[in-house]
């Protein structure tokens, strides 16, 4: 890209985002070490949620010493409405570590009075700030030219057709302070700042896109596709698969048991029928005992009458005893 055609195309850039947004307002009575500090937090976030982070480290512990001393966990539990509260605070705990080995103290606006240059390459050899902190510093805390963007930021860029992927890479913006003046630099870096924030957040937001196709129209083919609806939709399935599947297994025992509920009533039936069935057996078998007996009475009540008929004694044999008395002597 010609140079002249990068210089109307950053001015475009900040033209349409001075319609969307406004430039934060900056604190100028900061020490530097609160600047170095807010740059550490302000990387992929918000401005007002890092003042409301700075108000609560303020209020939690009794200076930045303590802060530096605590655990990168519980930092991160004050610095949660940040973006990414546990990056921050290793950012934030690192660069405190640096100071603190170099200078022993953390009063370091003696710096100031240094050449731009100088101080600039003495937060260089931290080795602590990126390259976001290092430029946010630069200009609010030096008051010197340079434009802090993050990697979000840097990639819009690059879709926006003002810079490749090999100048992103290596974090330069060719003719960026040229076109915007040292008086304009934290208004355009505030609102760069604060759509590639937005972007990040919600990086299929119809506004966000909206403001990017109104500065290049044919952004709107370089932009990241919605692929993840498919992902989406096949994830749905899936999770719908293992409804039905858990579903399936929930109902299998309640249908164990009602077969074994059915099984044991088919049992308790048979038991109950044969119980039944026996007691109907030994009901008749009592009853032909019964009949048995009657019959055996019935026999023996006739052969009484037989005898007792007509009050005479049924006709026997007569005793050969009885038979040699009645003979007549010879």
């Amino acid at each position: 890209m010609s140079t002249s055609n990068r210089a109307g195309l950053i001015t475009k850039i900040f033209k349409v985002l001075k319609k969307y947004y406004k430039p934060a307002i900056s604190r100028q009575d900061r020490p530097l070490l609160e600047y170095v500090l807010y740059g550490c937090c302000l990387e992929n976030s918000t401005a007002e949620a890092v003042d409301e982070v700075f108000a609560r480290l303020e209020q939690n512990y009794f200076d930045w010493n303590e802060v530096r001393v605590t655990s990168i966990a519980e930092l991160s539990l004050s610095m949660a409405s940040l973006s990414d509260p546990t990056e921050a605070a290793r950012r934030l705990k690192g660069t405190l570590h640096g100071i603190f080995e170099t200078h022993y103290a953390f009063d370091i606006d003696g710096l100031r009075k240094q050449n731009l240059g100088a101080a600039v390459k003495e937060f260089q050899q931290l080795g602590k700030l990126t390259k976001f902190g290092l430029a946010y510093v630069t200009q609010h805390g030096l008051s010197g030219h340079t434009i802090p963007i993050n990697r979000t930021a840097l990639q819009l860029l690059v879709w926006l057709g003002l810079i490749s992927e090999a100048e992103a890479a290596a974090y330069r913006v060719p003719g960026l302070e040229r076109t915007i003046s040292k008086k304009q630099g934290p208004d355009f870096g505030s609102l760069l700042h604060q759509l590639a924030v937005d972007f990040a957040a919600s990086p299929f937001s119809p506004r966000v896109r909206n403001i990017l196709v109104e500065i290049v129209p044919e952004v709107k083919e370089r932009l990241p596709k919605r692929a993840a609806r498919k992902v989406a939709a096949k994830s749905k399935k899936k999770a719908v698969a293992k409804g039905k599947k858990r579903a399936a297994a929930s109902k299998a025992p309640t249908k164990k048991k009602s077969d074994a509920k059915k099984a044991k009533k088919k049992t308790v039936a048979n038991k109950t029928s044969r119980k039944g069935a026996g007691q109907k057996a030994a009901k008749k078998k009592a009853t032909g005992k019964r009949k048995a007996v009657a019959r055996d009475v019935s026999k023996t009540t006739k052969s009484r009458k037989k005898v007792t008929k007509g009050g005479k004694k049924p006709k026997t044999g007569k005793s050969p005893t009885k038979r040699l008395a009645k003979k007549k002597p010879r």
